[in-house]
């Protein structure tokens, strides 16, 4: 377990971090989410003992990062995947890993096969490989100690698309089996696929926090939902004659009702439906307005998002 207490870290008059807490729970895949220079590496640099805070605490088990005794067998920490002697080959970084805390080079061989480097790209030196590759490598030494908890800062940066999803099973079964995971990112989606809650940070501060469903529910709006069916004439009159306003959206409607109403409207019309889905605000609309003053982009008017 993870728990943060009114961490703040300031560099002269600049606070990076400004007062966050939370705490995150075994068996849960907990996403660290805000724009770049939000304050999400400061935090967690401070959480592994590479930066002190100014104020407040980050413990791991109810230690400081610092006195937990071979650390590497109960946290495992990838924040970048560069930082290892580029000279050295990636059989060789697991190996000293291995050595320093005190596990079998047999560890190794595992964690290659792991994350699916083969034999002959362990023999490369670091400076040879591509960034996909590092951060392959990177999650493998982040592994190597079976750690109860991972701290993971940008972990798909870098994979191509089958990859992240390799990457998203790894992670979500590593939950599933009881760990502790952390995951900084500012690829929303991505995240969204795995984590189980979410926290959004924005210029050092938490904007929101919760699971996908109590985040969206903290800013819904009027219900609305897109369907396509085989008879949207039908299914249209229906769900007009039911009170909700319906308007022609591409080859199907949108709808001023929730799903579950524009089901069971469907289903008293006897109107197959192809496609529903909920109309609301995504979580990339409230990610995006929770944390618009520390964009660095910003849509023109009228430009579409």
């Amino acid at each position: 377990m993870i728990t943060v207490d009114q961490l703040t870290k300031t560099y002269g008059d600049f606070v990076a971090v400004d007062n966050i807490s939370f705490a995150c729970q075994p068996g849960r895949v907990t996403g660290f989410l805000g724009p770049n220079g939000a304050g999400k590496s400061t935090s967690m640099r401070i959480m592994v003992g590479l930066t002190p805070p100014t104020q407040g605490s980050a413990t791991i088990g109810g230690l400081s990062y610092q006195d937990i005794p071979n650390p590497g067998r109960h946290v495992g920490v990838l924040l970048d995947a560069s930082a290892q002697h580029a000279g050295r080959t990636g059989r060789e970084i697991l190996t000293m890993g291995a050595l320093t805390m005190g596990l079998p080079k047999s560890r190794v061989d595992e964690m290659l096969a792991l994350v699916g480097l083969s034999d002959d790209e362990a023999k490369r030196r670091l400076r040879n490989y591509s960034l996909g590759m590092k951060q392959r490598l990177g999650i493998a030494h982040a592994l190597l100690g079976d750690p109860s908890v991972l701290i993971l800062d940008e972990p798909a940066n870098g994979l191509d698309p089958a990859g992240i999803r390799w990457m998203r099973g790894l992670l979500k079964g590593y939950a599933d089996r009881g760990g502790t995971v952390l995951l900084s990112s500012h690829l929303l989606h991505e995240v969204e696929l795995i984590a189980d809650e979410m926290i959004l940070i924005g210029h050092g501060r938490i904007v929101a926090q919760g699971d996908k469903k109590t985040l969206l529910a903290s800013r819904s709006g009027t219900a609305s939902a897109l369907v396509t069916s085989l008879d949207n004439g039908g299914l249209g009159a229906a769900l007009t004659a039911a009170g909700h306003s319906v308007t022609p959206m591409g080859t199907g409607l949108k709808v001023g009702a929730s799903p579950e109403q524009v089901g069971r409207a469907a289903l008293q019309a006897g109107v197959v439906l192809t496609d529903l889905r909920d109309g609301g605000a995504s979580l990339e609309d409230l990610f995006l307005e929770l944390t618009s003053s520390t964009q660095r982009d910003a849509f023109p008017a009228g430009a579409p998002a």
